[in-house]
């Protein structure tokens, strides 16, 4: 009697496990994801290209706009890169992607990093004077910031993410 009890508990706390697991994994891709119940304003949005010339953000308007903001020496960074650039040519001319650099300006060791990655589609930008970390309020690397035709920030994305999730292609398929 008391060892079917026992098997009764168990099978019970195994069911328990695998339910609470099942319910965590089908939400991890989100667990970096905050998307904004209402939009915020965004005021000007400038930084560098590569040549170090003036790139705004409000020539782009009436795009779906990601700003990734990543640094050479940050492991998560290196990590996402290739799936941000694999985003990139899922949709093409549909989301313009800006991977802005945080650190000094190094055009060879900036390159460098996107040639080890085989970064194929992206283009380098850069914030020299670190003005967007400051605007975007930004805690860590890498952060990324979501912007929707309107110019307005409906999401922001904490930490490492893996742009390549059907769920979060459909989220930007629905802002297109």
């Amino acid at each position: 009697m008391q060892i079917s009890k026992s098997i009764k508990l168990y099978t019970h706390i195994i069911i328990t496990i695998f339910f609470v697991n099942k319910v965590l994994a089908s939400e991890t891709f989100s667990k970096n994801l905050i998307i904004h119940e209402n939009p915020k304003i965004l005021s000007k949005v400038e930084f560098k290209n590569l040549n170090l010339q003036d790139v705004d953000l409000a020539k782009n308007k009436g795009k779906i706009m990601i700003l990734n903001f990543w640094a050479t020496w940050c492991a998560p960074c290196k990590k996402e890169m290739p799936s941000l650039d694999k985003l990139s040519l899922y949709f093409k001319e549909k989301i313009i992607i800006y991977p802005i650099n945080m650190e000094k300006p190094n055009r060879e060791k900036t390159i460098k990093f996107f040639k080890d990655l085989k970064i194929e589609s992206l283009k380098i930008y850069f914030d020299p004077d670190f003005k967007l970390a400051k605007k975007f309020k930004m805690r860590g690397l890498p952060t990324t910031i979501l912007i929707d035709k309107n110019g307005m920030e409906f999401g922001r994305i904490i930490g490492e993410f893996n742009f390549e999730d059907e769920k979060f292609k459909k989220i930007l398929q629905g802002k297109i």
